[in-house]
């Protein structure tokens, strides 16, 4: 009983994670916001055991200029990627903290895995009472040769 409760509550965590994301993270796969220029001017590195993860923090710029965000991170960039001061294509898709190359992100298969996952945690008590022979390796009465 313990392990319903325990299956059913993850379930819904992962739904509370996942479907606000849904939205943004398709976006982003297309590429499809506000396109401008990013400009690079610090570099972000955080150190794990045997890899080391980098992104650019900068300035967004809208090709028209009306809309500038300081401060945001250009999802995708490594520390080879650009220098200080270097500009790049980008993508304002309204997430508050990044903006995206022209070629857009892969967020949506995580997104995506996760939104599944609590699904199917949540579903799978409706899937056993559909089909309770599938469930204990049974095959029916009627398939079985007399």
């Amino acid at each position: 009983m313990l392990w319903k409760i325990a299956r059913s509550l993850v379930g819904i965590l992962l739904l509370y994670l996942s479907i606000p994301n849904i939205g943004p993270a398709v976006r982003a796969a297309r590429a499809d916001g506000v396109s401008g220029v990013f400009t690079a001017r610090t570099l972000d590195c955080v150190q794990h055991p045997g890899h080391e993860s980098c992104t650019w923090i900068g300035d967004f710029r809208s090709a028209a200029g009306r809309t500038v965000r300081p401060s945001v991170a250009l999802y995708g960039s490594s520390r080879e990627s650009l220098t200080a001061g270097a500009t790049t294509p980008a993508v304002d898709t309204g997430r508050a903290n990044r903006v995206y190359g022209p070629g857009g992100s892969s967020e949506w298969i995580f997104t995506s895995l996760l939104a599944g996952t609590g699904l199917a945690l949540l579903l799978s008590p409706l899937f056993r009472k559909a089909f309770p022979a599938a469930r204990r390796g049974r095959t029916h009465p009627s398939a079985v040769p007399t």
